[in-house]
């Protein structure tokens, strides 16, 4: 039996302290902050011909907290299946900005290989998410639906054939010879890979789990 919406966002008893949603803010607050000054300190900027081994690290041991914290923690747990699965879902309305990858290999700053599956594949995520909130706001089987799972699912790929080619780049071009990948492992653009794409995979993952309970 499918759960509504609404019923997923709002389960009674199981709405987090206020001491909880502080540090969910504060970690994130931190941890941007902690993206911007290994950004500002050349961190991220790998030897050539290297796989950009920081930005992955960087991108994987968030999730990895993440992880554990929604398995150990109930009531960090509980908060994330409490979100407005509708504002999750808008929120990935922004990942058309993608369209900006693109536009940096047409001036010569990215190579094609890497802006153009990361881009497109960016953009139609986020062209797909306004009409994902109004089937949510229309019909409460909706995010128990194959339709959406798949849809979140394709948002994890993407981001995993995006860090697939930027790998591919950084190891078969030289870092002298624009374009390069090279620009991805420095601010403002390390931001994409350090922090937005491993918050956007957690919304991916969070809206999975809430589809998990609708279909319970």
């Amino acid at each position: 039996m499918s759960v509504p919406v609404s019923q997923t966002t709002t389960l009674p008893g199981t709405s987090p302290g206020p001491m909880i949603r502080n540090a969910i803010k504060a970690a994130l607050a931190v941890w941007f902050a902690a993206v911007l000054v290994l950004g500002a300190s050349g961190v991220y900027q790998g030897p050539p011909g290297q796989p950009p081994l920081p930005v992955f690290a960087s991108a994987v041991a968030p999730l990895l907290v993440f992880a554990a914290a929604q398995r150990l923690l109930p009531g960090f747990r509980e908060f994330l299946l409490a979100l407005d699965l509708r504002l999750i879902v808008g929120i990935q309305a922004w990942r058309w900005a993608g369209f900006g990858f693109v536009a940096l290999y047409a001036n010569h700053v990215l190579p094609g290989l890497f802006a153009w599956p990361a881009g497109l594949g960016d953009m139609a995520i986020g062209f797909v998410a306004p009409w994902w909130i109004v089937a949510l706001s229309k019909d409460p089987d909706a995010a128990a639906s194959s339709r959406f799972k798949l849809w979140n699912a394709l948002g994890i790929l993407d981001f995993v054939v995006a860090f697939t080619t930027a790998t591919i780049c950084a190891m078969t071009i030289a870092n002298d010879t624009p374009p390069t990948i090279a620009p991805m492992g420095q601010l403002p653009l390390v931001l994409i890979p350090a922090f937005m794409v491993p918050l956007f995979v957690m919304l991916h993952v969070v809206a999975l789990m809430q589809s998990k309970r609708a279909r319970a």
